[in-house]
């Protein structure tokens, strides 16, 4: 069962206008709707017998007569709500135990295959649960053939009609989940059937077509009470004695002749069983909790227009569910390899998903990181600037004195060789300059400095005179000699 549980799968859109059109034979009624202001104003109505029958006829074909009627009407809203016949609906009942609601849809499709003649996967089925004493609720299933529904959506669409929902009329006329509809048997006067409804509790309990009560005989309609009376006894005789006892009032719909007489000969056979019974000729003031056009002439058309245009979900939807553009696509590419590669892509794009995602992670908590500490770091680097602008000149390292040490260490304390210049270029190529008192004295300073760490490369330069002698050397200094 593929909407035993009500479920809107439409999104409703909150219309203002509306086309009410109620299917019934091939007679088509239709009465155009607005709603302004809490009220609702009747624009057109017109009554049309079709040529084509719309299940056998093309639908183009039979689209095209509709749209021409509704020309000549003066129509021009699109979007419709219809009133399917009822004839076309089969029903079952059963009783349900008190049940989880996740366990209701797959108990009504075990009654369903039990219940129906034809296989229900064939049918659009609805539901609807009268209670029961104990808990228990007393169910009615309906369906009409899929493919019936699917023709008449094509005949609208062939008429440039949008349709937002297909019901039965009489379900709208004697709406369930009214207060004064409990324990109330409608009667509705067709073109070729009466229909039979009963409501309990804010649910349908019994909805059948009563075929042959009407008879047309040279384009007038006469009415088999016997018929009618006979198949509502049996009917209530069907129910369970809880809901059979609260059903205790009558009420006909349908042409005034011949609902006056129906109502009448009812009267006769069912007043003495404590019935009441009532023609209904009019809508009851605010019945749709609307202000009502003047005059509006009770039929299945403007009941299910009226109920739709103030947002009040039908007893029982039949119109079929229109797939979004996500089912539409999986539907066509579910062929095994492009499910592959599809499943493939999906698992693609979500590891790149999780990889972005882990990775906007940590720049949040880096970030988080980040902002509670700037402010220290702010501080430390003023600080750090600080120490390098005012920091001393000089070298730390101390290079050049640990070079002069080493070259002072090497001449004489008793002043026979004496520096007058010394240059160090680059930290590490030393030339000196000076005199010694005779050549043995600056030959023994020269083989100590030779000698000493840290002195590579020691050549002279110059030497001149005797006594004194003046001298220049240059040798390479690497540092890392001990003071």
């Amino acid at each position: 069962m593929n909407n035993v549980l009500k479920i809107n799968f439409r999104k409703r859109k909150r219309l203002t206008g509306l086309l009410g059109l109620s299917l019934d034979g091939s007679r088509l009624d239709g009465v155009v709707l607005r709603r302004n202001a809490g009220a609702l104003q009747q624009l057109q109505t017109f009554s049309v017998t079709l040529s084509l029958d719309p299940l056998t006829a093309a639908p183009e074909l039979v689209g095209r007569e509709i749209r021409n009627h509704l020309d000549a009407a003066g129509v021009r809203e699109r979007y419709c709500v219809l009133a399917v016949p009822l004839k076309w609906a089969l029903t079952a009942h059963t009783e349900m135990p008190p049940l989880p609601e996740a366990d209701v849809p797959s108990f009504l499709q075990l009654e369903a295959e039990r219940g129906f003649p034809s296989d229900p996967a064939t049918l659009r089925l609805a539901d609807s649960r009268c209670p029961l004493p104990d808990g228990k609720h007393y169910v009615l299933m309906a369906g009409i053939p899929a493919n019936h529904l699917a023709v008449l959506e094509q005949v609208l669409v062939a008429a440039k009609l949008k349709p937002v929902s297909f019901s039965p009329g009489l379900p709208a006329l004697q709406l369930p989940v009214a207060t004064a509809s409990n324990g109330v048997l409608a009667l509705f006067i067709g073109e070729s059937h009466v229909g039979l409804q009963i409501t309990c509790g804010g649910g349908v309990a019994a909805l059948r077509a009563l075929e042959g009560a009407v008879e047309n005989d040279a384009n007038q309609r006469s009415l088999q009470v016997d018929i009618v009376a006979r198949e509502t006894r049996i009917t209530l005789g069907q129910l369970p004695a809880a809901l059979r006892e609260s059903v205790k009032h009558i009420r006909i719909f349908g042409p005034r002749d011949l609902a006056q007489r129906l109502a009448d000969e009812m009267t006769l056979r069912f007043e003495p069983l404590g019935f009441s019974i009532e023609v209904v000729t009019a809508y009851a003031p605010k019945e749709f909790g609307a202000q009502l056009p003047v005059g509006a002439s009770v039929s299945p058309a403007f009941s299910v227009a009226a109920w739709r245009l103030m947002e009040q979900a039908p007893a029982f939807e039949f119109l079929p569910p229109k797939p979004t553009i996500f089912q539409q696509i999986a539907t066509k590419y579910s062929s095994g390899r492009l499910r592959t590669i599809g499943a493939a892509a999906a698992g693609i794009i979500l590891l790149v998903a999780l990889l972005f995602g882990y990775q906007q992670f940590q720049l949040i908590w880096y970030g988080s990181q980040w902002r509670g500490m700037s402010a220290k770091v702010g501080d430390l680097q003023k600080i750090q600037d600080k120490i390098q602008r005012y920091r001393p000149w000089f070298d730390e390292s101390f290079d050049n004195v640990s070079a002069i040490w080493q070259l002072t260490r090497k001449f004489p304390e008793s002043g026979e060789v004496t520096a007058k210049t010394l240059d160090i270029r680059d930290g590490s190529v030393v030339t000196c300059s000076g005199t010694a008192t005779d050549y043995a004295a600056y030959l023994r300073a020269f083989n100590q400095l030779r000698n000493a760490e840290g002195v590579s490369g020691l050549k002279t330069d110059q030497l001149r005179g005797k006594s004194p002698i003046i001298f220049s050397f240059d040798y390479h200094w690497t540092p890392g000699g001990s003071l």
